[in-house]
């Protein structure tokens, strides 16, 4: 057997090496959140952490108390070969694992609905919309309301609210900064939404946390909270560009499939419905929801093919009526002479 001597020196650098990488992810975005979405994540996170290690933590030390009592060598410890139970501790394996899994589900319950990435941030001032899209490999950021586009670069003021509309070009991604909090998925022909605070200034990373083929990693952004004084300025510098996204555009930049990062890219001018288009693009049809895509550009010629079918129907059934009359009136002449000759 190994003194214990002996084996604390064995395992004392292992232990140093864990406790330091501990101590080096404490700054981990995730962990340092600058939003309040993220510190309420973060609470929560501990707070389960927490809950876990009551159980956790006893069951590890007595099982290693057990272990070093009950040894082959401690010929002190009492030994009772036939026990099979003990109340009391049936009472105390049940009873604080129960209370800690009710604990969690009321604490699940209640911030499943407070942090959920639909609801709207309430605050005094008014939210900053902006319409993400994924593309391969790049995140696209249309501001509706400023009627400006940038590609891999977000910028918003600071304790304003973010609203993002997120959906996708391609295939699945996710959209996520750690810094400010919840992660949420972006997917062709579907919307999906995010509501974000940023609590102090400062350049967050941004990326796609979900993976969707060879390039992903190079598929982040940076997420600017500035003072309104520089959002202004930014807002500024961005409608000097004299690019004009439009669907032409859209396409083209779409069309770009490199594997490397995509430089900032501002675009002064934006083509209004840009986003609907986009989702319009990928619904196609479902027959098994009874979703069809509608066509606008087909809808006068449809009605139009539609009229012209109504008007051949009514021009068949003239000569139909016609003929129904000429037959009526055929036996009712037959039956009158049949009625003269029988007098």
């Amino acid at each position: 057997m190994i003194p214990l001597k002996s084996l604390g020196r064995s395992l004392r650098p292992g232990m140093l090496l864990v406790l330091s990488a501990l101590l080096a992810g404490c700054d981990a975005a995730i962990l340092n959140p600058k939003g309040q979405i993220g510190q309420d994540e973060k609470t929560l996170l501990i707070t389960a952490t927490v809950l876990m290690l009551l159980v956790v933590v006893p069951v590890i030390v007595m099982t290693l108390a057990f272990a070093w009592k009950y040894r082959a060598s401690n010929t002190k410890a009492r030994y009772e070969p036939k026990w099979s139970h003990s109340t009391a501790i049936e009472v105390v394996v049940w009873s604080i694992p129960c209370m800690i899994v009710l604990v969690l589900a009321v604490l699940t319950w209640r911030s499943s609905h407070a942090l959920d990435p639909y609801r709207p941030i309430e605050s005094e001032r008014a939210p900053v919309v902006v319409e993400a899209i994924s593309m391969d490999w790049k995140w696209l950021f249309v501001y509706p309301e400023e009627k400006v586009a940038v590609v891999n670069e977000l910028t918003f003021p600071v304790d304003a609210p973010l609203n993002l509309k997120i959906t996708s070009d391609t295939v699945m991604s996710a959209f996520f900064i750690p810094s400010l909090g919840s992660m949420v998925y972006s997917m062709a022909g579907m919307q999906t939404k995010l509501h974000l605070i940023a609590n102090e200034a400062g350049a967050f990373e941004g990326m796609a946390s979900h993976y969707s083929g060879s390039g992903f990693n190079k598929m982040h952004f940076t997420a600017h909270a500035v003072s309104d004084e520089q959002y202004r300025a930014w807002l500024d510098k961005v409608r000097a560009s004299d690019r004009l996204l439009d669907k032409a555009a859209f396409t083209e930049l779409g069309a770009e499939k490199n594997h490397d990062w995509y430089p900032v890219t501002y675009y002064g001018r934006t083509e209004a419905g840009l986003f609907d288009w986009i989702l319009a693009r990928h619904m196609g049809e479902n027959h098994h929801f009874g979703m069809k895509k509608h066509d606008h550009a087909a809808a006068p010629q449809d009605a139009a093919a539609h009229a012209g079918h109504d008007g051949h129907d009514a021009g068949d059934s003239q000569p139909d009526a016609a003929d129904d009359a000429g037959h009526n009136a055929d036996e009712h002449a037959a039956h009158a002479g049949h009625g003269a000759s029988g007098e």
